[in-house]
């Protein structure tokens, strides 16, 4: 019996890491040679960071004040294969915060930034650093695209009550 549920541990924890993605290490020297190359410093020679737009390449997401429902749609399956595991659609933490009126909190460009460019986020961002204290993993980089992105944007907005 004990090895059995031995067994059924090991797997389960096998699983759970294998569904949280990562990076190659290629692809993790690239992200390192480009956040040093990315960031601007300001006038007292401290990198330049704005906290309500999140650190990335999207400045600006156009969002209709109505759902994009099939857009919604393939959000919901990315988040079923990526997000679920960690992520509630109420307010309730289970490895990660719930995702209850994020898109209310946050702005549209914050959310994506933060969705294609995970680490950068974490390391930089006052707000996500304050959440991992109270999380304690760190969000692992899904590797997801730019329209995964904006498709998930658009199933937390439907989450969120917008028609």
């Amino acid at each position: 019996m004990k090895k059995l549920l031995s067994l059924s541990i090991i797997t389960l924890i096998i699983i759970a890491a294998a569904s949280c993605g990562g990076s190659s290490d290629s692809e993790k020297t690239t992200e390192a040679t480009t956040e040093s190359t990315a960031s601007t410093d300001s006038d007292d020679g401290n990198p330049s960071y704005d906290p309500h737009r999140g650190e990335g390449k999207f400045t600006s997401v156009d969002i209709s004040p109505t759902l994009d429902a099939a857009k919604a749609e393939l959000g919901n399956q990315v988040s079923q294969v990526k997000c679920s595991s960690c992520h509630k659609l109420t307010d309730e933490k289970l490895v990660g915060p719930g995702w209850a009126g994020v898109t209310t909190r946050r702005k549209p460009e914050w959310i994506m930034n933060f969705i294609t460019n995970t680490d950068v986020m974490i390391n930089k961002d006052p707000e996500v650093q304050a959440q991992l204290e109270l999380c304690l993993v760190r969000m692992p980089n899904q590797n997801l695209s730019d329209e995964d992105a904006r498709n998930l944007l658009e199933f937390m907005r439907q989450n969120d009550g917008v028609k």
